[in-house]
């Protein structure tokens, strides 16, 4: 779990705007099996007590502050923000990074996207490049024209080398880097559209002049800048690379060996030093672009450094006064709220050392899924999953409530919808119809010949019991009781769910080559557009989680995703395309190829030696902090 907020969330950019979702890991759970677990259990009385008294006294002494499109005031430059990171990063490598969350906020503090995106608003706002949308409705084609901002340059720390940020930077990591198939990057897919025929075609991409480039669609689409947005690396660098040493030539690019120094910058930060397992160090990049309303550099504070620390250790750092922001786990909370006011901080003699905010519930969750690859044609979980019946019944298995009031205390609410809130065609009366219920549950099994035995075990029709694994990451603490619930919920019904804890690398492996997995829990983060996620959710994807790179739809409901998928991204008009997505959402909750779980209410912890006039605090935007500037010094 991150203890540090990203930069700059007000205008959602960094990996929520790739056509493409990745995943991210989203969690661990510490045991191997579920044989020696004591979970406690709740009578629905205990249950509805956590979740009316224990919520409403926690928030009580905390404070909301969500932003809603307010102006950030101007403020006194200089200070060190000091943050925490649970992981070591895996790379400095922009293309690597795309596939693990805590490497990919440290690179992406150096890079910088097209545009960005101000949920508030709604409204699309230029980053690096300013966006006009050119459409010929006669040929039915459309472009997008894009002009980098003036004076762009990759930076490097210390230095007096410039490089100025041109389109062959963009065009060539479009073509070269996210256009090159061999790469398995989330972004490829993104550059195709479906014409009316069925053939695939992909977007093409233009040199104008040094600052002007242009995405051509061969058909126009609903959504054009969401599909067109990226964020690139510098071309004089991995061109030669990737000419020299290939693809791998290109991923062994700086790597945590590197001297950070060398390592250039379009971003808000340089990276200046790293040290495995203890901390990382970035100083402001006086050359980037945005200021403040005064013409102020951006952020104010003029240096960060990021701490490798467990949460448990953040936690005690952050209430020492050496760590400025914690973002709260469950068990922390008591403490956390309890102390403010009474900590120990070095940076200054004043006793109040931090404030507790809240946000409301996320706005993703974590996921369950269930392998349908007939690559597992074998095992007698493949007859299993791939009936919706059973994977609706495990949907009924799944006890969100008692989730809540044991892992959060109370502080979340079901997730039951497909797509988010901040979503245009989000419909609020499109929910789950799976609920909780082991009698529907056990009526749904029976449907498809399941039944207990004398002793109590669920057995299929085959005569075979109903056993398989759970992967969760191994690498990331936190929600550890979750799966467990899970387990022993199912264990009920004479189902046994074997907890597999597993090394990140090995799960990536897992979903992306051998599918030698059962069932799944992970983040997919939020459906915010409705096109997003194109390798995810289309049966072509490489990360459709339950049977990628389907050749060709295995089911019919697969097929029919496809084309509402395809529809719907070409629909202009909001009452066809809110019909379109409506069916969309309805098959996938009905299908159950992923059960969502809950979305938990955040807590953020703030040094108040930090100014909180520019302090927000969202399930939208997470916590802004671009704009912090110091109250007072040591």
């Amino acid at each position: 779990m991150k203890t540090g907020p990203k930069l700059k969330t007000h205008l959602l950019k960094p990996d929520f705007f790739k056509k493409s979702c990745v995943f991210y890991l989203a969690f661990l759970l510490l045991f191997s099996a579920v044989g020696c677990i004591k979970i406690p259990e709740y009578t629905p009385e205990e249950l509805e007590k956590i979740a009316v008294e224990g919520p409403a006294a926690l928030l009580g002494r905390t404070i909301s502050k969500p932003w809603r499109g307010e102006a950030f005031v101007p403020g006194v430059s200089g200070g060190v923000w000091y943050t925490s990171d649970s992981a070591d990063p895996k790379s400095f490598n922009l293309l690597v990074a795309e596939r693990d969350a805590s490497t990919s906020a440290i690179v992406n503090s150096m890079h910088d996207y097209l545009l960005s995106y101000d949920v508030i608003r709604r409204e699309w706002k230029a980053q690096c490049a300013f966006p006009e949308i050119q459409t010929d409705e006669k040929k039915g084609t459309l472009s997008v024209i894009y002009t980098l901002r003036e004076n762009l340059c990759w930076s490097f720390y210390n230095s007096d080398r410039r490089i100025p940020v041109t389109s062959d930077d963009v065009i060539f990591w479009y073509d070269e880097i996210d256009g090159d198939q061999t790469f398995h990057g989330s972004a490829y897919s993104g550059q195709f559209v479906t014409m009316e025929d069925g053939k695939m075609a992909r977007v093409i991409i233009e040199k104008i002049d040094d600052r002007r480039f242009a995405f051509h669609f061969p058909r126009i689409v609903a959504d054009p800048l969401f599909h067109t947005n990226m964020n690139f690396g510098p071309r004089f660098i991995y061109e030669k690379a990737k000419q020299e040493g290939g693809i791998q030539g290109v991923l062994d690019l700086f790597s945590i060996a590197s001297d950070p120094k060398e390592i250039p910058s379009v971003g808000p930060w340089f990276l200046t030093e790293y040290v495995p397992g203890l901390r990382l160090v970035f100083r402001r990049n006086n050359d980037y672009w945005e200021k403040d309303s005064a013409g102020g550099m951006l952020p104010p504070y003029e240096e960060k450094v990021v701490q490798i620390l467990s949460d448990t250790t953040a936690f005690l750092v952050l209430k020492e006064g050496r760590l400025d922001v914690y973002s709260a786990r469950p068990e922390d909370l008591d403490s956390l709220i309890r102390d403010q006011g009474k900590g120990r901080a070095f940076f200054r003699k004043r006793a109040n050392d931090y404030t507790v905010f809240n946000a409301e519930g996320s706005l993703g969750s974590i996921l369950w899924s269930f392998n349908q690859n007939p690559k597992n044609l074998n095992q007698p979980y493949y007859d299993w999953f791939t009936k919706k019946e059973f994977r609706q019944a495990m949907s009924c298995l799944l006890n969100r409530d008692r989730i809540i009031a044991q892992v959060y205390r109370g502080l979340g609410e079901s997730k039951l919808d497909f797509f988010s809130p901040i979503n245009p065609y989000y419909n609020p009366e499109i929910k789950l119809r799976y609920l909780y219920n082991p009698n529907r549950a056990l009526e749904l099994l029976r449907s498809i010949g399941m039944k207990q035995d004398g002793p109590g075990i669920m057995r299929d029709d085959k005569g075979r019991a109903v056993e398989f694994d759970l992967t969760i990451p191994s690498d990331t603490t936190g929600y550890s009781d979750i799966a467990s619930i899970i387990a022993d919920e199912a264990v009920k019904l004479g189902i046994k769910i074997n907890i597999r804890p597993t090394d990140f690398q090995k799960m990536v492996e897992q979903l992306s080559y051998s599918y030698d997995w059962s069932s799944i829990m992970i983040g997919l983060g939020t459906n915010s557009f409705p096109t997003q996620g194109s390798n995810v959710w289309p049966s072509k994807g490489n990360l459709h989680l339950w049977y990628p790179l389907q050749e060709n739809p295995a089911t019919e409901w697969e097929a029919r995703i496809d084309y509402l998928y395809n529809e719907g991204g070409y629909t202009l008009d909001r009452k066809k395309a809110q019909k379109i997505w409506d069916e969309y959402q309805q098959i996938i909750l009905e299908q159950c190829p992923v059960i969502y779980l809950v979305r938990r209410r955040s807590f953020s912890a703030l040094q108040n030696r930090w100014d909180f006039t520019n302090f927000y605090y969202d399930n939208l935007n997470g916590a802004e902090i671009s704009y912090l500037y110091l109250r007072y010094t040591k």
